[in-house]
């Protein structure tokens, strides 16, 4: 069997996300015959049917399944190879720390100050994104390193926890619901989130900002929070660097907590990546044992 090409593998993961041939063309860029035959030889030269076509609809099969998911996995690592082998070879190398803005815990100016001490240090630069982006750079090699909320789509990384904390939901201040001192999941029926999904199902886990209907940064969303038209799930950091008059916060008895994570391409050998996840989790370590003392002295 002969070597797949890049192109390939393009090819068929538009026609496998779209399963439409002509819309697949039309994402490419091109005319649907040569796309279409392309497929075809793909298929002669894997020895296998990728997709069951019928004049109504286009469906995987199940080896189609399974070579969608290497392929994705196979087209990420070449763009990822391209991005960091630019880099390597530029003039001044940094290191790209991936977070969405005010989502770090409050960590992040005590982490970029305890990293600048290692030797092993580059300068650091940050890859400011939407909600649930910051895998996805990692894994394309637009950041070296990130900040993340778990859950998280974790494919071809490793991470280390920094802290958990509890998260609240925002709400207009004049919502009846802000009455309450603390609510449970049941209370929030037929409020919606940024995303669009029902606020009672308890989603906190970040959706890419791509798919947030409304909103792609908390200065939009709280906007919005405050004219009633939603309600966003903070994790409690965010609502203490957020105050707004226009908003009220209330704990949800029933909302998991949340965990601030430092993440990184499983493969990267980077001093300066290890050099950052250090001092990433030397500070954490700082912030919780201050925060258990806090907890121990209010308790005796």
């Amino acid at each position: 069997m002969n070597d797949l090409e890049v192109r390939q593998l393009r090819y068929f993961v538009a026609v496998a996300e779209e399963l439409h041939f002509g819309r697949a063309a039309d994402r490419l860029g091109m005319a649907q015959p040569p796309l279409s035959r392309t497929i075809r030889d793909l298929e002669r030269q894997l020895g296998v049917t990728l997709f069951e076509r019928t004049t109504r609809q286009v469906k995987l099969t199940n080896a189609g399944e399974v070579l969608l998911r290497d392929a994705r996995t196979a087209l990420e690592a070449v763009t990822a190879a391209a991005h960091r082998a630019q880099r390597a070879g530029s003039a001044s190398p940094r290191l790209r720390i991936a977070l969405k803005a005010d989502i770090d815990g409050g960590l992040l100016p005590q982490i970029l100050d305890a990293y600048g001490t290692d030797p092993a240090a580059l300068p650091p630069e940050l890859v400011l994104g939407g909600f649930g982006d910051q895998p996805q750079a990692l894994r394309d090699g637009l950041a070296d390193v990130a900040l993340v909320l778990h859950p998280v789509d974790d494919r071809g990384l490793d991470s280390e926890p920094l802290l958990t904390e509890p998260v609240l939901v925002a709400m207009a201040a004049t919502d009846p619901l802000a009455a309450p001192t603390e609510l449970c999941l049941a209370d929030l029926v037929g409020r919606n989130l940024p995303n669009g999904a029902p606020a009672d199902d308890g989603q906190t886990a970040p959706s890419p900002s791509g798919a947030t209907k409304q909103a792609s940064n908390l200065s939009e969303i709280f906007s919005l929070v405050e004219t009633g038209s939603i309600v966003f799930f903070a994790p409690a950091s965010v609502a203490r660097r957020n105050p707004r008059p226009g908003v009220a916060y209330r704990p949800v008895s029933d909302l998991p907590n949340c965990t601030l994570a430092v993440a990184w391409p499983q493969e990267a050998r980077s001093p300066a990546v290890a050099a950052f996840v250090r001092a990433a989790c030397a500070i954490a370590a700082a912030h919780n044992t201050q925060a258990d003392t806090r907890m121990q002295s209010t308790t005796t």
